[in-house]
């Protein structure tokens, strides 16, 4: 070993028992976590009984490459729990700059959310909705509680894309279409 070379050791320092309390409100933390622009996606799948399910998403992430694996989150709260929860696999469909009025619907309570929606039929049953940016058909592979809400990690079994598809993004509280720099 040179010289400059030194061997690392574990950090002595210990770490807090708990986090400390937020020095900030609910509203004040949504604010700051809407100036993450996202994509937009629409998860969907079919209950035990068959009903098709699907709500908008923005909580979507890769996880990794070998084996493929992706995350989103659902609030513990969210009337699709048990379906999601229960369930062997479920799609999650990136959107394109052209399906803002799929996303607004998805997003929406009390309305036929599959009223004159297109798609097709993947893994699982899960819906794969036509015009979608990509799709990504996953295996319910696990599932982690956490604040108030459940993250969901699939692994992926098949997915596509629409070569040069513009994405629809999520800012600040409002959508947005990609504008190359």
């Amino acid at each position: 070993m040179g010289q400059n070379s030194r061997l690392l050791s574990p950090c002595s320092v210990t770490a807090p028992a708990q986090a400390k309390p937020p020095t900030f409100s609910t509203d004040e933390f949504r604010t700051s976590l809407g100036m993450f622009a996202t994509g937009v996606t629409i998860v969907t799948a079919r209950s035990a009984s068959g009903a098709l399910i699907g709500l908008t998403a923005n909580s979507f992430n890769s996880v990794s490459l070998d084996p493929p694996l992706v995350l989103w989150s659902l609030a513990r709260r969210a009337a699709s729990m048990a379906a999601f929860s229960a369930g062997s696999h479920y799609a999650i469909n990136i959107l394109s700059s052209s399906q803002k009025d799929l996303a607004e619907r998805f997003a929406s309570k009390n309305v036929d959310r599959w009223a004159q929606v297109a798609y097709t039929e993947g893994v699982g049953g899960a819906p794969l909705l036509e015009g979608a940016a990509a799709c990504f058909e996953c295996f319910n592979r696990s599932r982690y509680d956490e604040g108030d809400h459940v993250i969901f990690v699939g692994e992926v079994e098949r997915c596509t894309h629409i070569p040069g598809a513009s994405p629809l993004l999520f800012h600040g509280g409002r959508f947005y279409t990609e504008h190359p720099l």
